[in-house]
């Protein structure tokens, strides 16, 4: 016979409204996609947008270029404010400052690149046919 401990439900919400009210992503249907395409795992698994998130789970949410691993703490089926969203999860020291590095790296990786500020003039232009780079502009 099972106790009454057992038999109680334990509450969950669905994952693509909990990556929602939580601002990972604007909208229910980035979410979803996003689940679609396995950038989301719940406990080193990709489930599917209707998998039910509980308080404790692991989530490892790839959001473009970042990554977070975070564990939930509070659930919430309503899109409020940023602050009582961050209250919903949280990420880890290490996981943070392995986010923080990569993008760091990222940044410096960009600062070598300096894009022309506009089309080139027709001085620029004979130059660069002279070149022969002829499809950099």
């Amino acid at each position: 016979m099972s106790s009454s401990k057992d038999s109680l439900p334990t509450a969950s919400i669905r994952l693509d409204v909990w990556l929602w009210a939580a601002r990972f992503f604007k909208t229910r249907a980035l979410a979803k996609a996003q689940i679609e395409a396995h950038r989301i795992s719940v406990g080193g698994q990709s489930c599917k947008a209707s998998r039910g998130v509980r308080v404790g789970d692991q989530l490892r949410i790839q959001r473009g270029e970042e990554i977070f691993d975070i564990e939930v703490l509070g659930l919430s089926d309503q899109r409020g404010p940023a602050a009582v969203a961050q209250t919903l999860y949280v990420e880890p020291p290490e996981a943070r400052e392995r986010r923080m590095q990569a993008a760091a790296e990222r940044a410096a990786a960009r600062a070598g690149y300096q894009p022309p500020a506009g089309k080139p003039d027709k001085r620029a232009r004979r130059l660069i046919q002279a070149l022969g780079d002829f499809d950099a502009w």
